[in-house]
C-alpha cells in the first residue's frame, strides 16, 4: 500500500517546512503614542540564521487592535491546518519540478509574558511560576531550605491535556457559590490562567446559571459552539505541545533580567564605596577588540548605568570580573564569573558538538545552582 503523502503528491517529492511563529502587542503608530495592538509574524524555520536575521524572510501574517492573542492564533492554527489537509503544490527551481509542502509549527517565539498567554499561564506571579513544569509552591514553602532548593530542580512537565482539565474545572468552579475565591485559589495551586476563557469565566461569576438562558439584550451562546471551542486553542493543536515548544526568550530573561538587577546591584557597591572612578578607569582601558559586542564606552556606561539596554549588559558580562576583581565582595565576583559563562553557552550562534554542548549547560546549570544555594 502506497504512503498516503505519497498518493496525495501525485508522486511528487514531498517536503515539510517548520514555521517559527512571533506574537506580540506592539504600537501601531509613527508617533511615541501608545496604541497597543497584537500582530504575528511568521518565519521559514528551514533558512540559515543568517537570512532568517534579515527582515524580508519575517512574514506578517495578522493583527488587530481589537482581537485577543488567542482569537488571532486561532486564525493562524486554522491556516495551517488548511495548509496540512490541503497540501501546497509549487516548483523547485534547484531540481526542476513540482514539489509538494506540508506546513507545522516548530516553535512559538514572543516575550515571557506573551509565551505564558500562550501556554495558559498566569505568569511569574504565580505560586507555581513555571509554564513548562509544575516548579514552585506557596510562599512559606519555597523560603523553606527544601523549598528553595527545589526551584532549581525541574518539577512535574505540564501537558496540554492537563491544562485543559484545569481549564474547565476553573469555569466549573466559577459556577459555585464563592466562585470567585475559588477561582483565584485553583490558578494560585496550579498556576493556569485561559485568557481565551477568560470572558466566560467573568460572565459566569457575575450571572451564574442564568448565562445559557436567553435574556432580552444578551442573546445565548451558539448551539453549535462548544466549551472546547472557547479554550486556548494550541491546547489541541495537533503536533504541538505548547508548553515544550515556547524556548525561553533570553533578552529579558537573562540580559535585562538577571544580569541587569546584578548590575544594579554591584553599581550599588562601588558607588558606596567610592569605586566607581575606578571602574570606569579600567573599564576605559580594557581591550575590546575580542568582544562579540558593540564597544563599551566607559563614560556613557558609569554616567547612564540605570538605563543600559541588553547590548550593552551582553558586553559587561563579558569583561566585568577583570573590572571588579578588588572592588566588590568575594561572592558578587564568583556571580559574574558565572554570568559570564553562562551568557557564552547561552548565545552560540553555531554548536559543532551538541553532545559536548549539552553536558557542558549541565555542568554550568549545576554549578550555579549550587552557588545560589549556598549564597541566598
Amino acid at each position: 500500500m502506497p504512503n498516503l503523502l505519497w498518493a496525495k503528491s501525485g508522486g511528487r517529492m514531498v517536503y515539510t517546512v517548520p514555521l517559527i511563529v512571533f506574537m506580540d502587542d506592539v504600537s501601531g503608530n509613527v508617533s511615541k503614542q501608545w496604541n497597543k495592538h497584537h500582530v504575528v509574524y511568521v518565519s521559514n524555520g528551514l533558512l540559515p540564521r543568517q537570512l532568517l536575521e534579515q527582515e524580508f524572510t519575517i512574514k506578517f501574517t495578522t493583527g488587530s487592535p481589537h482581537a485577543t492573542p488567542m482569537e488571532l492564533m486561532q486564525g493562524v492554527k486554522d491556516s495551517i491546518q488548511k495548509a496540512a489537509d490541503n497540501p501546497i503544490m509549487a516548483f523547485d527551481v534547484k531540481h526542476g519540478e513540482e514539489v509538494m509542502l506540508i506546513l507545522y509549527k516548530l516553535i512559538f517565539a514572543g516575550d515571557n509574558p506573551m509565551q505564558a498567554e500562550e501556554c495558559s499561564h498566569g505568569g511569574l506571579k504565580c505560586n507555581y511560576l513555571c509554564r513548562t513544569c509544575t516548579v514552585g509552591g506557596t510562599n512559606a514553602e519555597k523560603k523553606s531550605d527544601k523549598g528553595y532548593s527545589a526551584i532549581f530542580q525541574c518539577g512535574e512537565l505540564r501537558t496540554p491535556k492537563d491544562t485543559r482539565a484545569k481549564i474547565k474545572n476553573q469555569i466549573e468552579l466559577s459556577m459555585l457559590s464563592g466562585g470567585t475565591e475559588k477561582v483565584k485559589n485553583a490558578v494560585s495551586r496550579s498556576g493556569i490562567k485561559d485568557s481565551a476563557t477568560a470572558i466566560i469565566v467573568d460572565q459566569l461569576l457575575a450571572l451564574g446559571k442564568e448565562l445559557h438562558k436567553k435574556t432580552a439584550g444578551r442573546p445565548r451562546l451558539p448551539e453549535a459552539e462548544s466549551l472546547d471551542d472557547r479554550i486556548n486553542p494550541l491546547l489541541s493543536m495537533p503536533g504541538v505541545n505548547i508548553h515544550k515548544d515556547t524556548p525561553t526568550e533570553i533578552l529579558h530573561t537573562i540580559l535585562l533580567g538577571i544580569i541587569k538587577y546584578f548590575w544594579g546591584q554591584t553599581m550599588y557597591i562601588l558607588d558606596k564605596d567610592r569605586h566607581l572612578g575606578v571602574f570606569q578607569t579600567r573599564l576605559a582601558s580594557i581591550n575590546q577588540e575580542g568582544l562579540n559586542a558593540p564597544t563599551l564606552h566607559a563614560d556613557y556606561i558609569t554616567r547612564y548605568k540605570g538605563g543600559l539596554v541588553g547590548k550593552h549588559m551582553k558586553g559587561l558580562a563579558q569583561v566585568m570580573p577583570y573590572l571588579i576583581y578588588d572592588l566588590v565582595p568575594e561572592k558578587v565576583l564568583q556571580g559574574w564569573s558565572l554570568i559570564g559563562k553562562l551568557v557564552v553557552l547561552l548565545w552560540h550562534t553555531s554548536i559543532e558538538d551538541t553532545e559536548a554542548y549539552l553536558m557542558s549547560i549541565s555542568c554550568q546549570h549545576l554549578f550555579i545552582s549550587i552557588y545560589l544555594i549556598m549564597t541566598c
